[in-house]
């Protein structure tokens, strides 16, 4: 007899919430297609890349996508620096040497294409390989949009997860101990959020253009103090009940009552929080691109898109209209997943008191 896979064991209460939000069809499948995105943002460099995925020259293989620069002369071409792999399906071919396998999108982000006695910004070709068209300075829409979105994606969930987890931790610790360090808190964040966010971001970009990292620390450490609020009310009302008491006459630590006891019944208010939380920082990445104040060009953005959008409108119409589309179909599909599971997880579906 073949042996069962073990599945995952989920509890009465979150199994229904399982099945409910599985019941609502545009935040289930808006859902599976925001993964899906996400899943194949990760692998972009085998869709959208100007390094081919398969070169087989003189019958060897070489697979250059995540492999050490290969310069031209490796491929019987006159120049040290890395090969032209666009050229080099052309030539191989031609020569009788070998075949090269490309990308769907032969460009990358960064690159620019001039064409002998045309300027950029091009319009949308599917012969040339630019589905979307391309910018000013002759990069690729697809390429910018497809690694901008997996910019702005995991920006707004590590950022998020991470304020969350900082300011889920506080605000418990408000709530479970109340007294003098809940007031002391209390001051401290609002105080804390007296200060003017977009200012401070401003002035640290024009001194030290932020990447990723510094940006990312830059908004947890403004952005946790928010979270507390909500987390610290529940808290306050959980740490009364019959379990949280019976746990602390047993002997329990804090740490125990709040992680195995507070935080799985609080839960509900964190989860139907996260999905306009990663939507509004991707809006807010997005703003801050868009006025120049975010990440350090050239980095792929759609705010920088948006930007050479608005300033190209007449010429180049296709710019504008691909990114807003993109920010209107991602934001939508986020809106939804949020809408699902604040009806799924909402407190009076599984309970008699209404």
């Amino acid at each position: 007899m073949k042996a069962r896979k073990p599945r995952l064991r989920l509890d009465p209460l979150t199994r229904s919430r399982v099945e409910r939000f599985k019941s609502i069809k545009r935040g289930y499948w808006s859902f599976r297609i925001l993964l899906a995105l996400i899943l194949l943002s990760l692998l972009a460099e085998l869709f959208v890349n100007s390094r081919a995925l398969l070169v087989v020259y003189k019958g060897r293989p070489y697979f250059p996508t995540y492999a050490r620069v290969l310069a031209g002369r490796e491929f019987g071409l006159d120049y040290d620096y890395e090969a032209d792999y666009r050229a080099l399906s052309r030539i191989l071919p031609r020569r009788g040497e070998g075949w090269v396998l490309m990308p769907a999108v032969p460009y990358n982000a960064l690159e620019q294409d001039f064409r002998e006695g045309r300027y950029p910004p091009y319009p949308p070709s599917f012969s040339e390989g630019h589905f979307l068209g391309t910018d000013r300075i002759g990069r690729d829409i697809v390429a910018r949009l497809a690694y901008g979105f997996r910019i702005a994606i995991f920006f707004a969930v590590l950022y998020v997860s991470a304020a969350f987890l900082l300011g889920t931790l506080i605000g418990c610790l408000m709530g479970y101990w109340g007294g003098a360090f809940d007031i002391v808190f209390q001051r401290l964040i609002e105080i804390w959020e007296q200060i003017p966010f977009l200012y401070v971001v401003m002035i640290v970009a024009s001194i030290f253009q932020p990447g990723f990292l510094l940006f990312l620390a830059i908004y947890v450490v403004f952005g946790w103090s928010g979270r507390t609020w909500s987390v610290r009310a529940m808290t306050y009302r959980e740490r009364e009940r019959d379990y949280v008491l019976a746990a602390r006459a047993m002997g329990a630590g804090t740490w125990r009552i709040i992680t195995v006891h507070i935080v799985p019944n609080i839960l509900v208010v964190i989860v139907t929080m996260l999905p306009f939380a990663v939507s509004g920082a991707i809006s807010s990445l997005t703003a801050l691109d868009y006025l120049g104040f975010g990440l350090r060009p050239p980095t792929p953005s759609w705010g920088e898109l948006i930007s050479q959008g608005i300033a190209t409108y007449k010429e180049a119409p296709w710019i504008l209209a691909s990114v807003i589309s993109a920010m209107i179909a991602v934001l939508t599909m986020i809106a939804f997943i949020g809408e699902g599971l604040r009806d799924a997880f909402d407190p009076k579906r599984y309970t008699v008191y209404q």
